[in-house]
């Protein structure tokens, strides 16, 4: 069961931004960075199913949409990408844009693709800190200028640009225009808190995306399934002898390891391959017994499981 802290994959974007902090303290001035991958440090290790990562945006990212699984591997791709953003800071202005408006026809999609006027028919929204917001395959969607957010998605590369600014990069208008769907997005999020350390952003075919809160001192217990992400946003913890402080991500292969949280607490997004929440993935070790104890007996510890649940 490997316990191992994530290396990181530092990948520059025009769009990107100098500034890191507080999530790294990697220098961008020289060369803008736009995205921190979160890899196995085990360079010999399978490739995993799902990829962690952290974007950072000073100007607006091209409209694009992704293909599902049916017709990327129809395309020699080993999967289509699903994905989720949870929204790690927004400059005051901030917006995303997921799904469209209203509904358009496939002929009307290409019009809107060829002439620009894509822009305007994408969804935007504003956003803000602690916003969850889920694209399944076939949405398209964009990401506005000053935001940092944190990302996971299946572990593909297939992206078809339908819209960017103005720039010569290559558009890809048949395959984006076959993959999408021109409506506006039919699933949006609902968070489901499951106790009070965990909370259920996302719980999707593909994978489930969870945010834990767990008070300064505590010690847990993570039975983990064989593929965990864990990305520190707040405080700090050491899962089995790993210690990691915010930005930084660990991957488990799977098993029970310990966390023992720091003074100051901890909050960290995890996330598994799986569809459904796991009843069994988180229990308290130190919490006090509520039932009766005779005088006599000396203090116990009761280690409480959690219900299950379904989104």
């Amino acid at each position: 069961m490997p316990i191992e802290h994530a290396s990181v994959r530092v990948v520059h974007k025009p769009w990107g931004v100098s500034d890191l902090q507080p999530w790294s303290s990697i220098d961008g001035t020289g060369d803008a960075v736009g995205e921190l991958w979160f890899e196995r440090a085990d360079r010999t290790a399978p490739v995993p199913t799902l990829l962690l990562k952290l974007l950072f945006t000073s100007e607006p990212l091209s409209i694009q949409v992704h293909p599902d699984d049916t017709f990327a591997r129809a395309m020699g791709m080993p999967n289509g990408k699903s994905e989720a953003w949870y929204i790690l800071s927004a400059s005051a202005d901030a917006r995303i844009g997921v799904g469209l408006t209203h509904r358009v026809t496939p002929q009307q999609l290409r019009a809107s693709i060829r002439n620009g006027s894509i822009a305007e028919l994408v969804h935007w929204r504003p956003v803000a800190k602690g916003d969850v917001i889920f694209v399944p395959a076939g949405t398209i969607h964009a990401i506005g200028a000053g935001i940092v957010l944190a990302e996971i998605q299946q572990h593909s590369d297939a992206t078809f640009r339908l819209f960017d600014y103005g720039s010569q990069r290559e558009l890809h208008e048949d395959n984006g225009v076959a993959v999408a769907n021109p409506w506006p997005l039919r699933t949006p999020c609902h968070p489901t808190r499951l106790t009070e350390a965990r909370t259920v952003l996302v719980a999707s075919r593909h994978f489930v995306l969870e945010r834990l809160d767990l008070s300064g001192g505590s010690s847990w217990a993570m039975l983990a399934e064989p593929e965990t992400w864990f990305l520190v946003l707040d405080g700090h913890a050491a899962l089995g002898l790993e210690a990691a402080s915010i930005g930084q991500a660990i991957f488990v292969g799977g098993g029970r390891t310990s966390i023992e949280v720091g003074p100051n607490g901890l909050s960290a997004l995890i996330a598994y391959p799986a569809a459904a929440p796991v009843a069994t993935l988180l229990r308290r070790l130190d919490e006090p017994s509520t039932k009766p104890v005779p005088p006599a007996a000396p203090a116990v510890l009761q280690l409480t499981g959690l219900a299950e649940a379904r989104t």
